[in-house]
């Protein structure tokens, strides 16, 4: 069992690992019972300061004792903990009977045997229509090294299970939106067009392959927030954005810095990109941020600017 004392590292180092793993979320209403509910994705927000996201219905029973309390642990479940997820998945009456849970450092319920938890505290509420956005501040991280349980298509699936039996899932795709002065990094994409710096997310995870972008960059340049998920159902990819914002000096080693604005962009052959950098250009301009999720085609667009914060 490790204990990270940095959660930014922690942060870092757990999503290459842990972000399309199977979880449990949970917290303690206002007179203490434990609840929590089955979340298959959750997502990296910020590393300075750590934050991270998970989403609920808002038809669901727990969604207001969840969005009042102080804070939230995610639970990111282990191989054998199939009937733990189903339970939270399910209408039951009590889904914590016959589990030896115990409160972690911020006071949510740590379920025993997982793989990992994170404990945060409650930063942030966004109202996202028929959801609601749970942003919280990791307080606490904990790892061991049991494989995680992941999910995908209807099919429960573990990373020591052999390669022909695993669900083919999509790439994933990083992006970096290196940002300065009002303008956004642009680099060739090797069809007569423009991209912006990407590349393939590989064992390391995603954050190792945001940082080798920054790096192959040659700006010097921080590891921002989450701008954009979307799935390219076409091509079989999930595309993953994160705006990065640059220090004022210094030459790209490849591509140029362009301003941030519609007329920049006639050259970027990915629609997808395009429309993503039409809305930073306008979303600069008004000083208010989004997080967008959906596809290539249709989404929504969360602004996480100005919502209420705790």
């Amino acid at each position: 069992m490790t204990d990270t004392p940095d959660p930014r590292r922690a942060l870092r180092d757990a999503f290459g690992t842990f972000m399309t793993g199977v979880t449990v979320v949970t917290t303690l209403d206002a007179t203490g019972k434990p609840l929590g509910f089955t979340a298959n994705s959750f997502a990296s927000v910020s590393l300075d300061p750590p934050l991270l996201l998970v989403q609920i219905a808002r038809a669901s029973a727990n969604c207001g004792p969840f969005t009042t309390a102080p804070g939230f642990a995610v639970n990111i479940l282990s191989e054998g903990q199939k009937d733990i997820s189903s339970t939270f998945a399910r209408p039951v009456p009590d889904r914590f009977a016959g589990i030896d849970w115990q409160p972690g450092p911020q006071g949510s319920p740590l379920l025993p045997g997982v793989s990992a938890w994170f404990d945060c505290t409650t930063h942030q509420i966004v109202e996202a229509g028929d959801h609601v956005i749970l942003i919280g501040r990791v307080a606490a991280f904990h790892a061991t090294a049991a494989p995680g349980l992941g999910y995908y298509r209807g099919t429960y699936f573990t990373p020591v299970a052999t390669q022909a039996t695993l669900p083919t899932g999509p790439d994933i795709i990083v992006s970096a939106i290196l940002e300065r002065l009002g303008q956004v990094l642009l680099v060739d994409d090797g069809f007569g067009g423009l991209t912006l710096p990407t590349a393939r997310v590989g064992r390391d995870g995603t954050f190792a392959a945001l940082a080798a972008l920054i790096a192959d960059s040659g700006i010097e340049a921080a590891a921002g927030p989450l701008y954009s998920v979307y799935e390219d159902v076409a091509r079989g990819q999930q595309h993953i954005a994160f705006r990065c914002p640059a220090t004022p000096t210094g030459t790209p080693r490849r591509g140029a810095f362009v301003d941030l604005a519609p007329a920049s962009f006639t050259e970027v052959t990915d629609q997808a990109l395009r429309t993503m950098l039409d809305r930073l250009a306008d979303e600069s301009r008004m000083g208010n941020y989004g997080i967008y999720f959906g596809n290539q085609n249709a989404g929504r667009v969360t602004p996480v600017a100005q919502e209420k914060t705790k």
